[in-house]
């Protein structure tokens, strides 16, 4: 098996797609290392496991604090995938509305939801969901993410808490874009559910969380223990939940500087926009988080664009990537009103914590070489 050396991204390119994965930090490593010496089974009695349930809860504890909640709201997963099918499915004969920007994991998850739209600067219309909760009777549970993973746009999620709930509707919230870069409150988006990944924050793949409203009892994810509340049975991941602890507290100790990024992006934005006129940044027209920004060059498909950028050292993503490694067009563009061939034109750049100017620099050089050699072919 090839080893790669930690320090990759920074000697050989630059890494510009944060929202996909965060690049492990150095703490959160430290910290998993050390939990490797760990030995037990966090739910055996002797004094082996009662060290491994104490490394556990203390990252329930900090997990918590990023979520704004006590640790007993904390349901460890195998990811924020996971925690998204545990929450959209763990209310039997409730019916499901979602917006139309959502998560793959999200959409998947029932695909018997109803969707509701959203403006052409990719914000939900609250408006759409008031009138299809009035159109029904039955219980409801409504999904809205907090920021959208292709545009980083900022969902008016308490709005919409408020609306669901004036129609006896639980609300869930995918907040793994958001965490580490807005402050979290689920009592304070008047949220019932949401969902967090350790791998956005710089942590490690493998493990998220769904976060409950106190007393609020899904159906049982996975059976055949008592691991979780007797929620998700099977012995915890504890390298990887030490590891997500590490992450939320670094994450919530580095709110500030996460909104440093702004500067970062907006200057990205500003040169590629003068360098070709023809570009657009989606979503520019609303409130976005500081890291995130969606280019759209018309005429010159985003996969073209990453696998140019990609052999100029530069990683950034395009559309929706499968498990086959293949783009398809985006539904959150398509959502805000782009048709196929222009919404198949964007790619996303999304900074972190290995971000710097020089980064900024690379891509800007890459892409505006890269826009005007298309130039003529496209107009």
């Amino acid at each position: 098996m090839t080893t790669l050396p930690a320090n990759l991204f920074r000697r050989t390119g630059v890494y510009l797609d944060h929202n996909a994965t965060a690049p492990l930090k150095p703490e959160v490593k430290a910290a998993m290392g050390q939990a490797m010496d760990l030995v037990g089974n966090p739910s055996s009695v002797h004094a082996f496991g009662r060290s491994a349930r104490r490394a556990v809860e203390e990252a329930r504890a900090a997990v918590a604090a990023l979520a704004g909640v006590r640790p007993a709201q904390v349901l460890f997963t195998g990811s924020g995938t996971e925690a998204n099918n545990f929450a959209l499915r763990g209310f039997a004969g409730r019916r499901v509305l979602t917006s139309a920007i959502e998560h793959e994991s999200v959409l998947a998850a029932r695909p018997d939801a109803e969707r509701f739209g959203v403006t052409r600067d990719g914000i939900a219309d609250l408006q759409d969901l008031e009138s299809r909760l009035a159109g029904g009777d039955e219980p409801a549970l409504v999904s809205l993410m907090l920021v959208n993973n292709e545009t980083g746009v900022i969902q008016p999620v308490a709005d919409t808490s408020r609306i669901a709930h004036a129609h006896g509707a639980l609300v869930h919230c995918d907040a793994v874009q958001a965490a580490g870069r807005l402050p979290l409150s689920l009592s304070g988006l008047g949220i019932d559910l949401m969902t967090l990944s350790a791998h956005k924050l710089g942590g490690p793949t493998g493990v998220g969380a769904l976060i409950l409203a106190e007393g609020l009892e899904p159906d049982a994810l996975i059976r055949g223990g008592g691991q979780e509340r007797r929620k998700r049975a099977g012995t915890e991941n504890l390298l990887g939940i030490v590891g997500f602890g590490a992450a939320a507290r670094l994450a919530l100790d580095g709110l500030a500087a996460a909104a440093d990024l702004a500067a970062l992006r907006d200057r990205l934005e500003r040169e590629a926009l003068a360098a070709m006129p023809r570009a657009r940044v989606m979503g520019a027209g609303a409130a976005r988080v500081a890291n995130t920004s969606c280019l759209m060059l018309p005429g010159l498909p985003g996969e073209t664009q990453v696998m140019t950028l990609d052999l100029a050292g530069v990683a950034v993503s395009a559309g929706s990537a499968c498990s086959s490694g293949k783009v398809k067009p985006s539904h959150v563009l398509a959502a805000m009103g782009e048709d196929d061939r222009s919404a198949a034109s964007a790619i996303r750049v999304s900074l972190g914590w290995t971000s710097d100017e020089e980064a900024v620099d690379r891509f800007l050089t890459a892409w505006t070489a890269m826009a005007r050699r298309s130039a003529p072919a496209n107009g």
